[in-house]
């Protein structure tokens, strides 16, 4: 590796340095976000074939979803461990040894003979898959500060959010042609794809001055450090609790529109995509006013638009429930009503993620990889407790879901407020 002075980065093979401030290259975006997409792809990709990967190890039915624990459980130890990693030894080193760990353990899935072996490399995958989603966030603010932060981390939630419409979609295409281990050979090799993206064109971007030393109790140092900073704290919370807010709709959602109003996994599957294309419109609406409007400004009317539409959808949700026919069935001239509620209420999250991230690690230049890896565990750890939390209320209505979104983004509003 080169040398880095006078705030140059070192380079890759095809790729060239850049400057703190310099106008960021449109492929750098397209980079992080693919890079980034990892972590979709591995949830949900294979999610169809979870029945027939039962059948094939021998397993009972059900315990197929141990490997979505195994996965969630990696990424939430992996990202508090890479974080320090990439603040001591720069972006592209962690996140090269973790793309090409990730495709072998992706390749470990693929020839997994039993349950518990599965379980063992998803996990493993997705411990050394999680540099993919630490490095991205603090490459960006290696390279930009404030609204740049906000504008680019917009920009990567495009790519981000097209692959959730078209994982579950591709995998449930794909076994009608190949087996679930073929399956995880495609994410094997999308791991060594981002391994070859990253040797060939993206720059480092943690010039050697801004580097930390690797110790255990400096680490935790940081990690308190970053804590006490009440500017990162309260922003980051606001983008923790964002994950309480998306498995909350990806728990309770397929259980409304299928159990409850009986639609088809396809028609649901529309369903989903449309809200997932509102979520991206959102997110480049953002990047187009942050040329009017400061970063915390569009947080802050995001989060009023998510209130007003979570309070609308638990007011439809009581008001549905209380108007039930005799068998407590909901009546379907609440559904679109209900799913109306439901696109104000998340369709700003394009919004709000990047505005909350960028604010969050305005403060944090020097400890970028600590103050990204501890914002995105908190998100996984949110989303595990809304997942439990869903299974302890009761079900039949829409107010589970309508309570548990109103809470969090009143939350998400008051933490948004308490930030300096």
């Amino acid at each position: 590796m080169s040398d880095i002075k006078n705030g140059l980065f070192e380079q890759a093979w095809f790729g060239r340095s850049f400057n703190r401030g310099e106008k960021i290259p449109f492929w750098i975006p397209i980079l992080l976000g693919t890079l980034t997409a990892v972590g979709p792809v591995s949830t949900d990709i294979y999610l169809p074939a979870l029945p027939e990967m039962e059948q094939q190890l021998g397993a009972s039915a059900g315990t197929g979803s141990l490997t979505m624990a195994a996965w969630v459980a990696g990424l939430a130890i992996g990202q508090i461990i890479v974080g320090p990693l990439t603040d001591r030894f720069g972006r592209r080193r962690p996140l090269l040894v973790g793309t090409l760990c990730y495709a072998l353990a992706a390749a470990g899935c693929a020839l997994a003979t039993n349950m518990p072996m599965l379980c063992i490399f998803r996990a493993l995958a997705a411990f050394m898959g999680a540099a993919s989603l630490v490095v991205p966030n603090a490459c960006i603010r290696d390279l930009t500060m404030g609204d740049a932060t906000a504008k680019l981390m917009s920009r990567l939630i495009l790519i981000q959010g097209v692959v959730p419409i078209l994982a579950p979609a591709l995998g449930g295409f794909a076994l009608q042609y190949i087996s679930w281990r073929d399956i995880f050979w495609v994410t094997s090799l999308y791991g060594v794809v981002g391994f070859l993206l990253v040797l060939l064109f993206l720059p480092e971007s943690l010039a050697l001055e801004g580097r930390q030393h690797l110790r255990l109790w400096p680490i935790i140092v940081r990690y308190g450090q970053t804590l006490k900073d009440t500017h990162y704290r309260y922003n980051a919370l606001v983008w923790m609790v964002q994950g309480f807010v998306i498995f909350t709709y990806l728990t309770a959602a397929p259980f409304l529109f299928e159990s409850v109003y009986h639609f088809t996994p396809f028609h649901y599957g529309m369903l989903f995509g449309v809200m997932a294309i509102c979520m991206i419109g959102s997110s480049q609406l953002n990047a187009y006013l942050l040329r009017y409007f400061r970063s915390a400004t569009l947080l802050k009317a995001g989060l009023t638009v998510s209130c007003v539409g979570s309070c609308i959808l638990l007011g439809l949700a009581i008001w549905s429930a209380m108007d039930a026919d005799a068998a407590g069935h909901l009546k379907h001239i609440y559904l679109w009503p209900l799913f109306a509620a439901m696109v104000c209420a998340l369709g700003p999250g394009g919004c709000i993620g990047p505005n909350a991230m960028a604010a969050a690690l305005q403060t944090q230049g020097h400890n970028a990889g600590v103050a990204t890896a501890l914002a995105g565990t908190g998100q996984y750890v949110a989303g595990i407790v809304a997942s439990v939390m869903f299974s302890w209320l009761p079900v039949g209505t829409a107010i589970p879901m309508g309570a548990m979104l109103f809470v969090a983004f009143v939350f998400m509003a008051v933490f948004a407020r308490l930030s300096p």
